[in-house]
């Protein structure tokens, strides 16, 4: 009876898809009514933030940039989603979230200078509804319930969004988080985005659970898993999400099925020691990017020369933010102990004053 009961939840959570690898419409009726402008205006923020991508790394290996968490590969599931948002909506993201924040807002050089660990780099500007990346595991996924029934409570028509990676979902954050914005029916979206590596344990040795997407069912929540290098797919998954939160009806997880093409961060992973060439050549062929770029060049809106002006746009304004980046001024011992602190105990006022004469040297 268990065993038949399970199998009936599973096959449930089908990969929701709108557009195949060809970058075809496979599923007419669930393809979203966004107009050439917003179309285009998708590809260009995926194709800018695949350039960014690139950029960050070069910067890295130069030294120029701290802590880097890949994306290329993610773009349809960051970009898809946070297009479905509102400028209301809070966004708590993941350390390899940062596209999504700065879509949202956030100055390209602040996000330069959080990778810096940089303080200036968390001073979000007023309006910019986002909290810094959270670099603890799912720790982000219960303050986003908490974030989500503090807007229900307040009677906002907006939403609190998160996202992990599928190791995220083995943590006990994970679980609470969604069991509390269920009970509370708080208006908020779990993003898992399942790029099948917790760093380098497979997803399969995470959970005997055949998706993700079907641990909603435990905290009586909605639940979908949704082809994640598919970026309509993404964009109208997270909207109808949206819209059943603000009407009342509670949270929903999202399960995207997407893949990472670069290593877990560029503090020394290494993915060819975890991942075949064969899995990494099946996912190349599902790059988001390429199956976009053939959707909107079949209907006359995308070429090469419109492509060409995203590239160096974005190559330009990178240029000009790391310049900025580089021009704030160096954050001091002293400036962290007096953000710290509203009064410093004894020990950190005798430290303060010998660094006040060491940094005026």
């Amino acid at each position: 009876m268990g065993t038949k009961t399970l199998e009936q939840i599973e096959s449930q959570f089908e990969t929701f898809q709108i557009l195949n690898e060809e970058g075809e419409i496979v599923n007419k009726d669930a393809a979203p009514d966004l107009s050439d402008e917003e179309l285009k205006e998708l590809m260009s923020r995926m194709v800018y933030t695949r350039i960014l991508d690139q950029r960050s790394i070069s910067l890295n290996r130069q030294g120029r940039l701290g802590f880097y968490a890949p994306t290329a590969g993610q773009e349809a599931s960051q970009l898809g989603s946070q297009y479905a948002l509102d400028k209301e909506d809070w966004i708590l993201p993941g350390y390899r979230d940062v596209p999504q924040i700065i879509w949202h807002g956030l100055p390209l050089y602040q996000a330069f200078l959080f990778s810096r660990g940089h303080f200036h780099g968390n001073q979000f500007p007023e309006g910019v509804n986002a909290l810094s990346p959270q670099i603890i595991i799912g720790a982000q996924i219960i303050q986003t319930a908490g974030i989500a029934l503090g807007l229900k409570k307040r009677g906002k028509k907006a939403v609190a969004i998160t996202y992990t990676g599928d190791g995220g979902a083995s943590q006990g954050d994970f679980y609470e988080g969604m069991n509390f914005a269920g009970a509370f029916s708080a208006p908020a979206i779990f993003v898992v985005q399942n790029n099948r590596f917790a760093i380098s344990t497979p997803v399969e040795k995470q959970s005997a659970a055949k998706t993700i997407a079907q641990k909603a069912v435990a905290a009586g929540i909605h639940g979908i898993q949704v082809d994640g290098m598919d970026v309509l797919a993404v964009y109208t998954a997270t909207k109808e999400a949206r819209e059943r939160a603000i009407n009342g009806e509670g949270p929903t997880l999202i399960e995207t099925l997407t893949y990472r093409y670069g290593p877990h961060t560029m503090a020394g992973d290494d993915p060819t020691r975890y991942r075949s060439e064969e899995l990494d050549n099946e996912w190349e062929k599902k790059d988001p990017l390429v199956r976009f770029r053939k959707y909107l060049e079949a209907k006359g809106l995308w070429s090469e020369e419109e492509e060409s002006k995203v590239v160096e746009k974005a190559k330009e304004e990178i240029k000009e933010a790391i310049k900025k980046a580089d021009q704030t001024p160096k954050q001091k011992v002293t400036d962290l102990m007096s953000m710290m602190f509203e009064e410093l105990p004894q020990n950190l006022q005798e430290q303060m004053e010998e660094y006040k004469a060491k940094e005026s040297k």
